[in-house]
């Protein structure tokens, strides 16, 4: 009841932000000490007995309110920590931080000019800019920030059925073929949702063989494709990988775009985690092709380290967005306002309500220029290759996939020694299945660094170990072996 807008609320309202900003930078650098823990792991019953997080009919104080905050950092896992390698999302940059407070203290929404002037233009350049560096001329087409890649692939998969049937917005699947969509085994598991979602159903999603380094086939593409009209199903969406989840594979995005150019099916390319590699000259060629797709999903908040969310999908088509998305509200949306109705951007999206995402992506690419972006991709993409070498020979480590990774993924065995003389038979595959896993829980136990793993088709667990945070340096590689290497040796 002392802050603002309590009447005399100032001084109150200031101190009190004060201490949170505090607090705040505390956390800010206590991130980058790499002698602080990653993590205070505790078991989810120990933190809930641990304090009281039970809402009450009574005010607390300010005092007992910043003691929340505190505590609330104290076990959160800090993302920011160069020795943070368990998502694909990672680091923590200060311009972006800067500008995630201002959208907070704007607090508006994206649905028209009329309440959010700026940041619906800055999403307008953003997006054209982005556009650009697919490719497509002049910047040409549309896009919508969503809440991450499974909502962006959710509107491609919606884009591609509205346009190939229209009708389906009003009369629905009932008055439609059979659809089908095609998209790698290695993909992610976003595509089933969304056709889930969508009512077009997960057994309609055809996944496509891999190559042994996660890269979708061709050949397979085109005999699924055929196999799926004989039956006469309608294919009408192919989504390709540009960076898959696990092993980080560029599906060969030229000879999709040619399949679908030949049975005239949508596009779309899945860049959620590969896309940033459009902002290296060094390493753009792995989306060769892309310029060709119909739309495109790009995550800024994995491999460009912008904070969460920052999820955009692009699309070739302009107007095709609004068509199948507008409901033409006229409590929003009305069409006799005083400027270019072009800029009320709410009626293409599936949200009405829509958060600012654009600013802190935007700020950062004036603070940083395509350079700043460029020189921290390819550093990330440096230490990869520098783990790579590093553990490619080394005694006690597989590699899951011959080659250096063409990503940051690097996916390999911790072999303990009691394994290593063991032939490659039933018995050690299910003792191997449980190292990682053991490794992990140490290490979450310990807080000192955090990567992770998983199964892959026949493939028990092994680590997936990916870097996307600038701040992560040579001797935090060096340590994440030695680390696993202290955690393992007795398993």
């Amino acid at each position: 009841p002392d802050l603002l807008p309590a009447c005399n609320g100032e001084i109150t309202t200031m101190s009190f932000l004060q201490d949170i900003v505090d607090i705040l930078l505390q956390y800010v650098v206590r991130s980058f000490d790499r002698s602080t823990k990653v993590i205070d792991f505790h078991y989810p019953n120990e933190l809930l007995q641990e304090y009281n997080w039970e809402l009450a009919d009574q005010p607390q104080t300010l005092e007992e309110i910043l003691l929340n905050c505190r505590t609330t950092l104290k076990y959160a896992i800090k993302t920011g920590h160069p020795r943070y390698f368990n998502q694909l999302s990672t680091g923590l940059d200060m311009v972006g931080l800067a500008a995630d407070w201002l959208t907070s203290a704007a607090n508006t929404n994206m649905f028209t000019y009329e309440i959010a002037p700026v940041f619906v233009l800055l999403e307008y350049v953003t997006l054209r800019k982005m556009r650009e560096m697919v490719g497509w001329p002049g910047g040409c087409g549309d896009g919508i920030f969503s809440p991450g890649g499974a909502i962006s692939n959710m509107y491609a998969m919606l884009i591609a059925r509205f346009k190939m049937f229209p009708e389906v917005k009003e009369k629905g699947m009932a008055a439609i073929p059979r659809l089908v969509a095609f998209t790698s085994e290695h993909s992610h598991f976003s595509v089933k949702k969304g056709a889930a979602a969508l009512g077009i159903g997960t057994d309609s999603v055809i996944l496509v063989r891999c190559d042994e380094r996660g890269k979708m086939i061709p050949s397979d593409l085109e005999r699924r494709i055929l196999e799926a009209k004989q039956k006469g199903f309608v294919p009408f969406l192919v989504s390709a990988t540009a960076g898959t989840t696990v092993y980080g594979a560029f599906d060969p995005l030229i000879a999709i775009a040619d399949i679908c150019k030949k049975y005239k099916i949508w596009m779309h390319v899945d860049g959620a985690w590969g896309g940033g590699l459009l902002m290296s000259r060094k390493h753009k060629w792995k989306l060769n092709g892309v310029e060709r797709a119909n739309s495109v999903t790009w995550n800024p908040h994995k491999m460009m380290g912008v904070p969460l969310q920052c999820s955009a999908l692009l699309v070739r088509e302009e107007g095709l967005m609004q068509s199948c998305n507008q409901m033409h509200a006229s409590y929003l949306f009305q069409q006799d306002k005083h400027y270019d109705l072009s800029y009320d951007t709410g009626d293409k999206a599936l949200q009405c309500g829509r958060h600012v995402d654009v600013f802190k992506l935007w700020l950062m690419w004036r603070a940083k220029g395509t350079t700043g972006f460029e020189a921290q991709i390819d550093k990330c993409l440096e230490l990869a290759e520098y783990l790579y070498n590093k553990i490619k020979n080394r005694e006690g480590y597989e590699m899951v996939f011959d080659g250096k990774p063409q990503h940051t993924n690097v996916c390999f065995w911790y072999i303990p020694p009691s394994l290593r003389s063991m032939d490659d038979n039933e018995e050690r595959m299910s003792r191997l299945t449980k190292v990682a896993p053991v490794i992990k829980a140490r290490m979450m136990e310990y807080g000192t660094t955090m990567v992770s793993y998983q199964p892959l088709g026949d493939k028990v667990n092994f680590f997936r170990m990916v870097i996307s945070n600038p701040a992560a340096t040579h001797q935090d590689i060096d340590f994440l072996i030695d680390e696993i290497e202290r955690l393992g040796q007795d398993l």
